[in-house]
């Protein structure tokens, strides 16, 4: 009599739309769920006998690669919950979950809107093996599918008919297929140091990574999510002229917009090291000093370029000479955060939200991202 908990082996199918079609729906009903799973426990089969000694767990909905590559996978997590939970021996071994009155029966597996227009949907499979073959059949997967894991002619139909859409490919992978996938389009795109820390958050949360950005920018992950070293740093470390520093600043904060939406889709926390937000705030937030009464009232100053509107906003306050104090800098990453960070440094600070545009990126005499030494008066 068999004890030991079963092994789940992550699978996914992958569906490769034409460039702009998007699937007028993203789950499928109960009974769909389980029509598409026996099609796909014969293609599975017949690629790799040995599935026949495992149940097939079938999510019936639609998924971004984001949305499956999250830590902890709580996609495939909450599929091998339900699984397990169905008494062995019904539904010949194939287990399938769909909607029930518009719904499908565990939160993590809806679909989220936000991500349902990208050129790839992935439905989510997972094998349930007796330890006592599981390293067998992993193995089998890992060399089987990336060869031949093409959907069966019958299944990519059924699909077509079902979502009423067409399909360029329709093809298994192993999770660890789709991870290597994701892996060459990130570095495709420049955005390999991103992939190094989202791969230690999948695979590896319980160690710490460090790398550079492109563009130079320090980031380490650590059990608790990604820190960036402050863009202010690292442009006070920066060489040139005062115009082509500014404008590598604007670059900068332009990438880590970037590695924030990537990684706020992926659920991994990202925070300025020594920070006080996180990016889930849709900002980030840099503490430098307390006011100092000896000098005038603070006042906000937005930090400006072309083509990104306000990258940065400067609590400061003037003293003797005109010469600026920088008491905090926050980062928007988007322009729907640039009010509610200005609302969280004027209240940090005691002061009026009001905003003095700047219309540049300003740097005070040390070559630090300041305020003007002059009054906008």
């Amino acid at each position: 009599m068999e004890t030991s908990q079963p092994v789940a082996l992550p699978v996914v199918l992958a569906l490769e739309l034409p460039a702009g079609v998007v699937p007028p729906r993203t789950t499928l009903s109960r009974d769909e769920a389980a029509e598409l799973a026996g099609l796909i426990a014969a293609d599975l089969q017949a690629l790799i006998p040995q599935v026949a000694s495992a149940r097939l767990a079938v999510a019936g909905a639609l998924f971004d690669t984001v949305e499956l590559l999250r830590p902890g996978f709580p996609v495939w997590a909450t599929l091998d919950e339900l699984a397990r939970r169905v008494p062995r021996g019904h539904l010949e071994n194939v287990v399938a979950f769909g909607t029930h009155d518009g719904h499908m029966p565990a939160q993590p597996l809806e679909p989220e809107k936000a991500y349902a227009d990208g050129p790839m949907r992935l439905l989510p499979l997972s094998l349930l093996v007796p330890e006592a073959l599981a390293d067998e059949l992993s193995e089998q997967l890992e060399v089987q599918l990336v060869g031949r894991g093409e959907t069966g002619a019958r299944t990519a139909d059924w699909l077509m008919r079902t979502l009423g859409i067409q399909l360029e490919h329709a093809r298994y992978l192993s999770r660890n297929d789709l991870i290597a996938l994701t892996c060459v389009q990130y570095e495709h795109v420049n955005l390999a140091p991103l992939w190094t820390l989202l791969e230690t958050a999948l695979l590896t949360p319980y160690r710490e990574e460090s790398t550079l950005s492109a563009r130079g920018l320090a980031l380490r992950y650590a059990h608790d999510g990604i820190h960036a070293r402050s863009p202010a740093q690292w442009l006070a470390d920066q060489a040139g002229d005062p115009a082509e520093r500014a404008h590598a600043f604007a670059g900068l904060v332009f990438e880590l917009r970037q590695y924030a939406a990537l990684l706020a889709a992926h659920h991994v926390p990202l925070s300025l090291e020594n920070g006080e937000a996180s990016a889930t705030d849709g900002y980030l937030l840099e503490p430098l000093a307390d006011t100092d009464p000896g000098y005038d009232p603070p006042a906000l100053f937005a930090h400006e370029a072309p083509g990104l509107g306000v990258v940065a906003l400067t609590v400061a306050q003037r003293g003797q000479g005109g010469h600026a104090r920088a008491l905090a800098h926050g980062y928007p990453l988007h322009p729907a955060a640039l009010g509610p960070l200005a609302a969280v440094l004027a209240a940090r600070h005691g002061i009026s939200t009001d905003i003095h545009a700047l219309g540049r990126i300003v740097l005070d005499e040390s070559g630090w991202l300041g305020a003007p030494a002059v009054s906008l008066h």
